[in-house]
């Protein structure tokens, strides 16, 4: 009698359980890694064996096992359990371990209709042996648990109904480099492919997520943000939500700026009817930003702008807010209120702010962005005219409304519009900056269309990409990295398609990108210096000026090379001025760094041949492309030494960089005293970023007197803000102690497109 038991392997065969095969696998994925152990992998995975059990089961298991006993004294756990992933991955993709050569792979998709087939007749069969040779496969060995389960979740080409994966990593990385190159010149662009290959493969740079999941695929469009701005007509409002659903089901994060729409009661054709208001048509949008799922990489999201001083502002505040009824309640977008000096100056005088439909005050709104001062003498004016229909309330409840709703909300945001524009590479008088997008850290020129083919409307898109602070040895690194993330991302801006005129006609002008950075937080750390107590100032100052600088530097020699930017005449680079002429000098009292670099000379060479991209820096979250680099994301304190980051995927934990030689050296989140340290370093970063930063403000109730954080230093911190000149705020995190560690990377803006 047999009584042996049989697995069902992958193909459908069946042979004899072998554990003998288990063993080795584990003992392979455990190789050269400190303090994990084969034989506690395989107890703790408990596998219940019965007769037909299929192979891909038992090896499941046995990854989430090894998974599980990540931890602060076993991170390397985090390797071990992602070799095991890696080595399934390969299994569902290929049926073997080994990967296919890349020719015969390509073709093989290409016919499938899963890569783009534009890969088959730009590259000969014997430049896809060159592009072979670039490849190291061993690379895949590299990536932490969590960075496994993003890739297989949202980046790898796969059938998101069946399940089924295509590839694996190299060969994303590859492509990519392969199709954001594939109109140089043929005797550099292997060059090019090979060093931007081995940027991204080795985590120097990071892509976003539309760039990650889409270049190589039929789908082209790969910018991670969309600003769209609504005119104060029907027309234009269709043409907005319409807009937005083309671009929310091709991956893209949505900024809206509504601020223009008429308040409640206002007149319309000529007395006719009464205006219904905000409400109604920011519901209109948020029902367009939730139609599509985004082919499963993400769920639509989009934060929505509106002045303070609107007249509907007091119902506007509390959209998010849990209580009140659906009618009066938008509670699935996210809200950006604009300020300006003006507000600032009411509130700390002690006066009032009065509120007013922008149909009612001619000239107001365009000034509120273009021209303080003339804001300000019309916004007087308007106060003093009693014909004009208005109210006025007291600065410190309309502040205190807003910080209230941005403490209970956490995502009532902030955007300094004087500052967008006065630190700004566009002139203001041409090319004002009207709203910013989904995560508050990019701020471009905008028009309303008038239909949803007018081509003198502006829709601003912005494609990302990101230094990994972590994995460059010196500053001077940045030189080459810049040269090749601006030439990528600037070929982007001609390989991807524009489903929207008006789209097509700001890219095509102004050719904006937003590079930033991961892994702040292990930089900071490998440097011995911390985010509360200004031993960061002083190399943050450094680090920042180098990123801009070889930013532009790369960009302006783009420029020689095919030309600068249409509207270059549009921006302040062109009269000579830079982000060092422009920014908050209160920004001197906290570093006294000099400039190191040589800005003169880089001046001369901008005003001679101009720019190829209007602008060329944004510090995004970054949330889930810095676990694909296994970093701290964006610049912000990881909150635990092992992050958990709740996905669609499961609980992935994630360990900091060098956790063993550094742990000491990690200030984590929840341990900063106050935001002070934190809003100086971004205030110094904000100095030389010409776009802007996602920047938050985090809050234990447990530090304060009756354990309730005090809207008194919410509303400091606010001001303090501004007196650096931060342009936005994003986040309010509070403490709540449940799950410190924790942080939902599937959660409107932390799976949206932003989140490089």
């Amino acid at each position: 009698m047999n009584n042996k038991l049989f697995v069902t392997k992958r193909n459908g065969s069946k042979e004899p359980i072998d554990l003998e095969k288990i063993h080795k696998v584990i003992a392979w994925a455990a190789n050269g890694l400190d303090n994990v152990s084969v034989s506690q992998v395989e107890l703790k995975s408990h596998i219940q064996f019965y007769d037909g059990i299929k192979t891909a089961d038992i090896h499941e298991t046995i990854i989430k096992s090894a998974a599980d006993l990540i931890s602060e004294e076993t991170p390397d756990y985090q390797y071990l359990s992602a070799r095991l992933a890696i080595f399934h991955l390969r299994k569902k993709a290929y049926g073997q371990f080994e990967p296919p050569k890349l020719y015969p792979h390509v073709v093989k998709l290409v016919e499938a209709g899963k890569y783009d087939q534009h890969l088959l007749t730009d590259y000969s069969a014997e430049e896809f042996e060159q592009l072979e040779a670039f490849m190291d496969h061993g690379r895949d060995l590299d990536f932490s648990y969590a960075a496994v389960k993003q890739l297989e979740g949202k980046y790898l080409v796969q059938n998101r109904v069946t399940g089924e994966i295509y590839e694996s990593a190299q060969f994303l990385y590859i492509l990519v480099a392969a199709c954001l190159f594939a109109k140089y010149p043929k005797e550099t662009r292997l060059d090019y492919v090979k060093g931007f290959y081995n940027a991204i493969s080795t985590f120097k740079l990071s892509l976003p997520t539309p760039i990650m999941a889409g270049v190589r695929t039929p789908t082209r469009q790969f910018s991670s943000c969309v600003l769209i701005e609504c005119g104060d007509s029907l027309d234009s409002i269709n043409a907005t939500t319409s807009s937005i659903v083309k671009y929310v089901s091709q991956r893209a994060g949505i900024g809206i700026n509504a601020g223009r729409i008429r308040a409640l009661g206002s007149t319309i054709r000529n007395g006719e009817a009464f205006h219904t208001g905000c409400i109604p048509f920011y519901k209109l949008f948020q029902t367009a930003v939730k139609s599509c799922s985004q082919g499963g990489v993400r769920g639509g999201a989009a934060t929505l702008f509106y002045p303070l001083w609107h007249l509907e502002v007091e119902s506007l505040l509390v959209l998010k807010n849990n209580r009140g009824v659906e009618e009066n309640r938008v509670r699935h977008l996210d809200y950006g209120v604009q300020f300006n000096k003006l507000m600032y100056q009411r509130l700390i005088k002690g006066q009032s702010i009065t509120l007013f439909s922008p149909s009612d005050v001619p000239g107001l709104y365009d000034a509120f962005f273009e021209d303080q001062d003339k804001f300000e003498e019309l916004y007087v004016k308007y106060e003093a005219d009693p014909s004009i229909r208005k109210k006025c309330i007291k600065a410190i409840e309309l502040f205190t409304l807003f910080a209230q709703e941005r403490a209970s909300t956490g995502r009532i945001y902030l955007q300094n519009v004087d500052h967008c524009n006065t630190h700004s590479p566009f002139d203001p008088s041409v090319a004002p900056i009207r709203q910013s997008n989904l995560c508050l850290e990019i701020a471009l020129p905008t028009k309303p269309m008038k239909d949803v083919n007018d081509p003198d409307g502006e829709i601003a898109l912005c494609t990302l990409s990101a230094f990994n602070l972590g994995a460059i040895d010196s500053l001077d690194e940045l030189a080459g990295l810049a040269d090749l993330a601006v030439r990528a991302l600037d070929s982007l801006l001609d390989y991807q398609d524009y489903p929207v005129p008006a789209a097509h006609t700001a890219t095509m002008g102004r050719r904006t990108l937003g590079i930033g950075v991961i892994n702040y937080a292990y930089y900071l750390a490998k440097n011995g210096v911390f985010y509360s107590n200004g031993s960061a100032n002083n190399l943050t100052h450094r680090t920042f000026e180098a990123i801009q600088y070889y930013l532009l530097k790369a960009s302006n020699e783009l420029a020689i090379e095919q030309g600068a930017c249409p509207k270059f005449n549009e921006t302040r680079l062109s009269q000579g001025i830079l982000p060092i002429d422009t920014y908050k000098k209160e920004i001197d009292k906290i570093t006294g760094e000099p400039l190191h670099l040589d800005w003169e000379s880089l001046r001369a060479s901008i005003k001679k041949h101009g720019v190829r991209n209007s602008t060329v820096s944004a510090l995004m979250p970054s949330e889930t492309s810095s676990q694909i680099s296994n970093a701290t994301n964006g610049i912000e304190p990881p909150r635990g030494l092992i992050s958990i980051k709740a996905s669609k995927d499961g609980v992935l934990k994630q360990v900091v960089p060098e956790y063993q030689r550094l742990k000491d050296n990690y200030e984590l989140l929840w341990n900063i005293p106050s935001n002070e340290g934190y809003l100086q370093l971004v205030g110094i970063m904000q100095k030389f970023i010409d776009q802007t930063i996602s920047a938050n403000t985090n809050y234990d109730p447990s530090r304060f007197e009756g354990g309730k954080v005090p809207i008194k230093q919410v509303l400091k911190d606010i001001l303090t803000a501004y007196k650096l000149g931060i342009k936005t705020m994003y986040y309010h995190n509070t403490r709540d102690g449940a799950d410190d560690n924790q942080i939902d990377v599937d959660d409107d803006c932390a799976g949206g497109a932003c989140k490089i």
